[in-house]
């Protein structure tokens, strides 16, 4: 018997009423789906005092998991992590038994919450919505059921579940097979008797990794037919870890709203070190650590920082599986067969198993690799290949789900405002705002929908905070009067982008995946879920309320229609966040510690920032400068020389700096060029006002050109390069060196340059704070750098210069930098005056993005353009466009 219901979960505000009218029934609200979402969708919107009815097909709570009984069957996070968090009391009535827990305790568990909150009362089980259509002149959606009166409601939510549509079979002939056959996702409620049976598992995704080791026990013989093979965990499964269930007991509130604000839905700290800053040891220390354990989430997030976002990193990751695999399997072509080479790790959902890779051990059980063997058909006894044919007795197809969309589109058809059909607006790809709403179907919310964290996160985290989010949003809809709230397609659109966005900075792209919809013939591919984090998430939802709305059209009945359209997301998702842990440090301005002070500052800064990826060699030096040597650093390729020389000026604002200080940039262009690259410590204002770092760039740039053999380059023309000040002086050196007779100058990259000393573009307004390079801190360096009267001369103005003759040119600016007009004006000038000049405009970026190596990872396109960029002006093969599918490529070979 359940617990006695609490005193704070009797006083429920009373329903309104559920009037039948018609043969239809009227509530407020109708939600389809009666699993972890559907369940606390009900309970929050009856303590809001909404009338809601819950429609789902199956004849019991459970969602998900009252379909999915197949062997094996377990969720893949901890069951410390995976419960509800919105009932304290709820949480110590109940006792998980294992650390993952199987389908028939999750389903317990469920029924558990519809009884303690009597749920049951208001679902219409065995019911299907066949229909859904919006009322424009009632503002009401119509669902018409399977089973039952239809029903008329003013909000419509789909708690349908990511993967709870099958897919079904692609094999021609299964109609014909005299045998058994079974779906993991619709497996029969009775169980399956398959002792002594010759059985076929086609499918080796989570739920055939599951089930494989369960059915090997039972069958004759198990014959697994396997497309793509897959990164498996051993689950190590048990009683609830010790340590996990001591810290959530230690702060409860805290364990829980650390999961909230976390990047997975799991309070575990992201590893901070980067793959090369580890030996081999150490990384496999690391990786063996989270092996025993059987820590998927660990697995994922806590080897080194850039596991999930560089192909270099995440193979030597995917090699460590491989190597254990190959320790397990004991024939070497079956092991060979199920490592995985073809995807990154996590680019797929990672499996949890138990016993899966030995279980091929087993003289029961063989595994056809349908890469070397399709089958070709399925036969009235058994199945065929294009080289032999294996009779069996059962086939069970752990082929998946239609997942993210399938759920919503087989409520068919959903019809919105102007009879507008979401099968229609979503043939090309799923289309949300936040994965929530749908820009043409008002009132219309997704629980975790496609453009929500979903299936990356810790569902029953991302289930508490939609629902609570679109419940908040219901009452105070109704608190203001509004009866309709619609997404506009501006917020939708911009969405979209961000969504992109996201999506580059990880690997998912290279995989083909039931997260891009590439195992569904036919359906449209792209990465659905959102990949910024559960936590980025959260704050962008909270952030739209904040903004009145942001993105959202709202109307009702005698009220005047209120729409505040826009972006809610302009910034890249990685500047986003850097930008926010600035604000949150509270730095002071640095043109208000002096020129002394904001050096030492600066320095203290890039301490913490990671360290720069290893080249060939690095060596410093000086060189000689118009008043006295300069220090240099050298960044040499690994390839064979001699090479092209890059001469690359730092950033600083003339005053802050030095040779080491694009440390980072300048190692990642040395490795996407294979060119050297020789970064110079010019002098400083106040100490040394203009024009010296004009004439100490022209004079390195000399030296550095008449000296290239001895420092290991070609002889013959040089590239310069530099950002923001650096990228002033570049520009200068350029006109220079026309001007004085050499050297000679083969092209010029000029990132976030500062080309004029005016202060009236757009772009210093625009920009003038929050970008961390304020419109006050450019003053600064100005007055430090230049008095007045200097300040037209070209030397510090490249803009008012003679701009014909010039070498060519890639010039880059950002949107949110308060040089970005200007930077676009002298690649405008230059190309009208005749030099070859090409721009990247970057979207969404800042002063820094590009110099924050490591940090802002969706800067490694604009790097690689650049890279190829100075590789066409030295006259060089494409090697900076290398993509990441080749570097996954040939680092898995």
């Amino acid at each position: 018997m359940p617990d006695a219901i609490p005193a704070s979960d009797t006083m429920v505000a009373a329903p309104a009423s559920q009037a039948t009218q018609g043969g239809t029934q009227h509530v407020d609200v109708a939600v389809v789906g009666a699993g972890f979402a559907g369940l606390y969708l009900l309970h929050r919107l009856r303590k809001a005092g909404f009338s809601v009815v819950a429609m789902d097909e199956a004849d019991d709570v459970g969602g998900t998991w009252y379909w999915n009984r197949y062997p094996g069957a377990r969720c893949d996070i901890q069951t410390v992590d995976y419960s509800y968090s919105f009932d304290p009391e709820l949480e110590h009535a109940w006792t998980w038994t294992e650390k993952y827990a199987t389908q028939p305790e999750i389903l317990r568990y469920l029924g558990f919450v519809a009884d303690r909150y009597d749920l049951r009362r208001d679902i219409r089980f065995g019911t299907k919505v066949v229909a859904a259509t919006w009322d424009d002149a009632t503002a009401r959606w119509l669902l018409t059921t399977s089973n039952g009166a239809n029903v008329s409601c003013r909000h419509y939510i789909m708690a349908t579940g990511c993967l709870s549509a099958p897919k079904p079979p692609e094999i021609d002939g299964v109609k014909d097979f005299k045998g058994e056959v079974y779906f993991t996702s619709r497996w029969p409620h009775h169980g399956v008797d398959l002792r002594g049976k010759r059985v076929a598992v086609i499918g080796t995704g989570s739920s055939g990794i599951q089930a494989i080791p369960r059915i090997a026990e039972q069958a004759s013989h198990l014959t697994v037919f396997q497309r793509t093979p897959n990164f498996a965990l051993p689950a190590h499964n048990g009683a609830v870890p010790a340590d996990r269930v001591a810290q959530l007991e230690q702060d409860r509130a805290a364990f829980r709203e650390q999961a909230r604000w976390s990047m997975a839905g799991v309070p575990l700290p992201p590893a901070t070190e980067f793959s090369f800053q580890l030996s081999d040891s150490e990384r496999r220390e690391r990786f063996e650590k989270l092996w025993a354990a059987g820590d998927l989430v660990g697995m994922l997030t806590q080897l080194w920082a850039d596991q999930g976002t560089d192909p270099e990193a995440n193979a030597l990751l995917a090699e460590l599986f491989r190597q254990k695999i190959r320790s397990i399997v004991s024939d070497p072509e079956t092991a060979e067969a199920l490592c995985p080479n073809d995807h990154p790790f996590g680019s797929k959902r990672p499996c949890l198993d138990t016993n899966y890779y030995a279980t091929f051990n087993r003289p029961n059980v063989t595994l056809v690799n349908l890469r070397k063997e399709p089958i070709t058909a399925i036969t009235p006894s058994g199945l065929k290949t294009d080289h032999r044919s294996i009779e069996v007795d059962v086939i069970v197809f752990a082929t998946g789900f239609d997942a993210m969309t399938g759920a919503v589109k087989a409520v068919h058809p959903i019809t919105g405002r102007g009879g507008k059909s979401l099968t229609d607006v979503w043939a090309h790809g799923p289309e949300t705002y936040l994965g929530l709403t749908v820009a043409g179907f008002p009132n219309l919310f997704l629980i975790t929908g496609p453009g929500s964290p979903s299936v990356l996160s810790n569902m029953a985290v991302s289930i508490e905070q939609h629902v609570d989010w679109v419940v908040d949003r219901l009452i105070a809809l109704r608190e203001a009067g509004f009866t309709t709230a619609e997404a506009t397609e501006t917020a939708q659109a911009g969405w979209a982008r961000h969504m992109a966005d996201c999506a580059t900075l990880t690997l998912h792209r290279l995989a083909n995946t039931w997260y891009t919809g590439a195992n569904v013939p036919g359906k449209p591919q792209g990465v659905m879920p959102y990949t910024g984090g559960v936590g980025p998430y959260r704050s962008i939802c909270n952030e739209i309320v904040s903004r009145g709305m942001l993105g959202f059209r709202l109307s009702g009945p005698n009220l005047a229609e209120q729409c505040n359209d826009g972006e809610i997301v302009r910034l890249q998702p990685d500047v986003r966040l850097a930008l926010g842990m600035l604000a949150q440090m509270n730095l002071p301005p640095i043109e208000s510690l002096g020129a002394q002070g904001a050096r030492d500052f600066i320095g203290e800064f890039n301490k913490s920032r990671p360290a720069g990826r290893p080249v060939g060699e690095v060596k410093d030096g000086t060189l000689a400068g118009p008043d006295g040597p300069l220090a240099y650093r050298l960044y040499r390729p690994a390839t064979p020389g001699p090479h092209g020389i890059v001469v690359y000026f730092h950033g600083g604002g003339w005053v802050l700096g030095d040779e080491l200080s694009d440390d980072p940039f300048c190692r990642d262009m040395c490795r996407r060029t294979g060119m050297i690259f020789v970064s110079v410590g010019y002098r400083h204002a106040p100490e040394h006002r203009f024009p010296a770092a004009a004439e100490d760039g022209f004079a390195a740039t000399r030296w550095i050109a008449e000296h290239a053999a001895e420092l290991g380059g070609k002889p013959g023309p040089v590239l310069v390069a530099g950002w923001s000040a650096g990228a002033n002086i570049a520009a200068v050196t350029c006109q220079l060196a026309r001007d004085r007779g050499g050297p000679e100058i083969a092209g010029q990259l000029l990132v976030c340059p500062v080309t004029d000393c005016s202060f009236d573009r757009p772009s210093y307004n625009d920009n003038a704070t929050g970008y961390f390079l304020t419109r006050s801190l450019m003053f600064w360096f100005w007055d430090i750098y230049c008095s007045p009267a200097d300040r037209t001369d070209p030397r510090a103005s490249p803009l008012r210069g003679k701009l014909a003759g010039l070498p060519p040119a890639y010039v880059v600016t950002c949107e949110f930098d308060p040089l970005r007009d200007e930077g676009i004006a002298y690649a405008e000038a230059m190309q009208a005056a005749g030099v070859p000049v090409e721009q990247l405009k970057a979207r969404g970026h800042f002063h820094s993005s590009f110099a924050m190596v490591d940090v802002v990872l969706t800067g490694v396109s604009g790097r690689a353009q650049m890279a190829t960029a100075l590789c066409r002006f030295a006259g060089l093969d494409n090697q900076g466009q290398r993509s990441d599918q080749a570097t996954f490529n040939a680092a898995a070979e």
